[in-house]
């Protein structure tokens, strides 16, 4: 697992492109000092030659280079800026001229031994930045027209990767963005952005001739409203240091709608794929209590063609979610964790339906399936760190403990029946004979199913279930549950008690 912090790198990307707090006279100077003790906070080494003269400081040739470790090898990334000119405009703000072009040179050895050297253009257009407040406290605020990133060049090896091979680019309209940063124990930002829309293309052809992909897609009303703190000093190839030093991220990431296209070759057969929907939001927090994301696709819609299968295949569902919560450290304590998934209203093409239910005896209104958990868990070893998995795996030691779990919702409603239910358990980690190395639960969880008789009458009648199959459910649904009120309803609530009994609506089944 890389152990860069991908986050912070970013984040000190779009400080060099983008970025207000009380009126002061701040001065050149001041606004390139800051830039330096930022970019060296997040891990970049900068640079550059420094000239003064009357209201204007320039820095020419300037150079941040940041080392980038991970799992598939180690690599180096520089951001090569030709001049920075930071104007001091006599109302107290400093004007900061960038670059029409900035390049990204990344050069990478992996694990493979293979050389690849990436470089990446970044050029704007109409583009201002501000700088105002002082030393401790700044604001900058950054617009431009348009700013587009695209892949330059790409070796492998010494052998240069054509563009029809290799091409990526990304285009942004109409672009705001502020950020605001105070100087304490750490430092704190916030940050505002807006894009109208971002184009996107992207391009690789398999230089062996097995295949191809294309992309080309857009998203309109783009945002990010959100913050964190950055440790003044501290390594940030170790995230473990860092969250102990006070790194921490909270930040929502929303589009307004998006579409994409895609088309595919290789040996088996091609393809196509597009997709809209109705906008999106990311959530994403990271700190001590753990990393946390929650990501939502509204009114998506998917279609495909593939050799494969010759008739077109559509999918719909007016919402796509999933939700996570992790531990991030080590800790003798007990942390949270959570993990959700949503599918709501989802539809498929009659075509779909034809293949298994030609004579349409199973309702096909739109289908829904939500289940939500949480609980918590200890920690045992610090899996930030790639040597501490290693000795893990060798020694085979329990990575962590289970303590508590919670099923807080769990909806399936598909095919005319519903599957309800909700409960809690706790585990003992101290009894592991039970239940056969498994920490031994205790709790409860309540169920309900409407309709399952009827589903399985019609699974039968379309050849799709044995009878006899069928039968062996209906035992088993009669084993474990119980009638409720309604028809074709059956509650059941399975227990686990203290001395490791499982219970099926009271009566002892292990």
């Amino acid at each position: 697992m890389p152990r860069i912090s991908c986050l912070t790198h970013s984040t000190a990307i779009a400080l060099c492109l983008p970025a207000t707090a009380a009126l002061a006279d701040l001065t050149a100077a001041e606004v390139w000092a800051d830039w330096k003790s930022y970019m060296t906070s997040t891990g970049y080494s900068v640079t550059g030659s420094e000239v003064m003269a009357g209201d204007t400081l320039t820095v020419s040739d300037v150079v941040m280079s940041v080392d980038m470790d991970g799992d598939a090898g180690d690599g180096v990334m520089d951001v090569t800026l030709e001049a920075l000119r930071f104007v001091e405009q006599g109302d107290g703000s400093v004007s900061i001229e960038l670059p029409a072009t900035t390049a990204f040179n990344m050069n990478f050895d992996t694990e493979t031994d293979e050389q690849i050297d990436v470089i990446v253009d970044f050029t704007q257009t109409g583009h201002s930045m501000i700088a105002t407040g002082d030393p401790s406290a700044l604001r900058y605020v950054y617009g431009a027209t348009t700013a587009q990133m695209g892949i330059r060049e790409i070796t492998v090896d010494g052998t240069t990767l054509s563009s029809e091979t290799a091409q990526v680019d990304v285009t942004m309209n109409d672009i705001s963005y502020t950020t605001d940063t105070t100087i304490g124990d750490v430092r704190s930002f916030e940050q505002v952005t807006s894009f109208a829309s971002v184009d996107y293309s992207v391009n690789f052809t398999d230089p062996d001739g097995e295949g191809s992909v294309k992309l080309v897609g857009a998203m309109q009303g783009l945002g990010f409203d959100g913050g964190g703190a950055l440790p003044l000093n501290t390594d940030v190839q170790d995230l473990d240091a860092m969250l102990d030093n006070g790194f921490a991220y909270d930040g929502t990431f929303s589009t307004q709608s998006g579409t994409y296209d895609v088309a595919f070759t290789n040996p088996d057969g091609s393809g196509t794929i597009n997709g809209v929907s109705q906008g999106a939001d990311i959530a994403l927090n990271m700190g001590t209590m753990g990393l946390a994301y929650d990501i939502v696709q509204r009114n998506v819609a998917i279609n495909m063609l593939v050799t494969a299968f010759p008739l077109p295949l559509s999918f719909n569902a007016a919402e796509l979610g999933t939700k996570i919560l992790m531990p991030l450290q080590e800790s003798p304590e007990e942390q949270d964790f959570g993990l959700g998934l949503t599918l709501s209203d989802f539809t498929m093409s009659d075509v779909i339906w034809s293949l298994f239910d030609p004579s349409a005896q199973l309702p096909r209104d739109p289908a829904t399936i939500a289940v939500d958990l949480s609980g918590k868990a200890k920690v045992l070893f610090d899996f930030l760190d790639p040597d501490q998995a290693v000795v893990l795996e060798e020694a085979g030691a329990v990575p962590g403990e289970l303590n508590a779990l919670t099923l807080n919702t769990l909806n399936i409603d598909a095919a005319g029946a519903k599957l309800t239910g909700s409960g809690d358990f706790v585990f003992d980690n101290t009894d592991l004979t039970t239940f056969d190395g498994l920490p031994r639960p205790e709790g409860g969880v309540d169920l309900q199913l409407v309709g399952g008789n009827g589903l399985l009458d019609k699974l039968v009648g379309m050849g799709l279930l044995p009878e006899d199959q069928a039968m062996g459910a209906r035992m088993m649904m009669g084993l474990f549950a119980v009638p409720g009120e309604g028809a074709d309803t059956l509650n059941s609530r399975i227990e686990v008690n203290d001395q490791g009994h499982v219970l099926a609506n009271g009566q002892r089944i292990r």
